[in-house]
């Protein structure tokens, strides 16, 4: 494991530094705009103008996209410096995962599979943020089991007509596009019959309705698609053959939550400890101490996989081990957090002594337990291709789809 970067990355850290000192708010300032909507800190409407002017600035600096090509509005560097970009971003007080789902999800998907139409049509709006996208995967009965999707997808002429219902889609009401996973091949077995579609919001059919959390956000919804048309030149990648692109999609997306936990997090609780006077106190020491290693566990995963970038060595499993590792360490965060406030903590009002971040932070947690891909599936993935243990017994892998669905799976 290499800790130090080699003098090219160094030079690179010094740069993106000096941009982000001239550009961006410090943390902790009136325009600190980093820990956005979700953990409740600020209007919703007004943190989406704050990073799309953001986003704007980067993609004109030449900041957006660092490793994607500079003919889409990315910078053409290489996967070890966007870590350290993201790295230094963290420091400031800017949102860095914002258009997750498009730049960090849809993007790489798309420059992977798509044709080049798509990658001239979609990469460079997606880049700037003047178009916002959302994942239109999971379903009632297709979780964890992402495989067992039932909407329905049927050929009719230059057009897909797509019937059917998905759930905790984050932000869908203010996307403009979605990634979709539709069945088009019922007599096919359920991972090879689907396929992966882009899908303006905006098109006739669509029901969106919003999903309170116990945060008293809304950031997740139900969609329902009532005979949404959808050009058949929107297909990504093959037809039939969209569980190609779905892995291409979720691992981004588990690196994407694995790396999202901010480094100051349990400094800061560490802090809090001190003002309140209880930093004394063995049992809530004791459990800072826990978070604390664990942080820096994850620290030094991160470094693994950094090591590995540095290398050109593209990310496997480990996205998996950070993303369950991530999981487990916010739960006790948030337990922490809550065991420090004490009766404050069942105050969810922005004039509570500490605010309210911690307890939103408390309440959010559990969401990332399944976000990406539960804890269950990332255990499976790490027995199977880190310690070399036999596959989960799949029954149902080579049976067609249609048979599945007369035993009752949704269809």
């Amino acid at each position: 494991m290499d800790f130090d970067d080699t003098p090219e990355e160094a030079a690179f850290r010094v740069e993106a530094r000096s941009w982000l000192e001239a550009h961006a708010p410090a943390k902790g300032s009136p325009d600190d705009f980093s820990t956005g909507f979700v953990e409740g800190s600020m209007d919703p409407d007004e943190f989406m103008a704050r990073t799309k002017a953001w986003q704007r600035l980067l993609v004109d600096e030449g900041w957006a996209g660092i490793t994607w090509p500079k003919a889409v509005g990315g910078r053409g560097g290489t996967a070890m410096q966007s870590v350290i970009w993201g790295q230094e971003a963290s420091r400031f007080g800017v949102a860095v995962n914002t258009f997750a789902v498009g730049i960090g999800m849809a993007g790489p998907t798309i420059l992977r599979h798509g044709t080049q139409e798509q990658k001239d049509r979609y990469l460079r709006p997606m880049l700037r943020g003047d178009e916002v996208w959302c994942q239109l995967f999971s379903e009632p009965d297709a979780g964890s089991d992402l495989a067992n999707i039932a909407t329905r997808a049927v050929r009719d002429g230059d057009e897909w007509v797509v019937t059917g219902q998905k759930v905790w889609t984050s932000g869908a009401a203010e996307s403009d596009w979605g990634i979709l996973l539709a069945r088009t091949n019922p007599d096919a077995p359920k991972h090879k019959g689907i396929t992966y579609f882009l899908v303006d919001m905006r098109t006739p059919g669509f029901d969106i309705r919003p999903l309170r959390q116990m945060t008293g956000a809304e950031h997740f919804n139900e969609v329902f698609l009532d005979e949404v048309r959808i050009p058949a030149a929107n297909v990504l990648g093959e037809v039939d053959g969209g569980w190609a692109c779905a892995i291409t999609t979720l691992s981004n997306e588990r690196g994407l939550i694995a790396g999202a936990n901010k480094s100051s997090d349990t400094a800061a609780l560490i802090d809090l400890a001190r003002k309140r006077g209880r930093s004394d106190d063995p049992l809530l020491r004791q459990a800072l101490v826990d978070c604390w290693i664990r942080q820096q566990i994850q620290r030094y995963h991160g470094f693994r996989l950094q090591t590995a970038l540095s290398k050109g060595v593209p990310p496997g499993p480990e996205t998996s081990v950070m993303k369950l590792f991530a999981a487990e360490y916010l739960r006790r965060l948030g337990d922490t957090s809550l065991m420090l406030l004490g009766p404050e903590g069942a105050l969810l009002s922005a004039d509570a002594p500490a605010g309210m971040d911690w307890q939103n932070r408390f309440l959010y947690a559990p969401a990332i337990r399944i976000a990406g891909g539960s804890n269950e599936v990332q255990r499976n993935i790490m027995g199977e291709r880190v310690l070399g243990l036999p596959r989960e017994p799949q029954v149902d892998r080579e049976v067609p789809f249609r048979d599945l669905a007369r035993k009752g799976s949704g269809a």
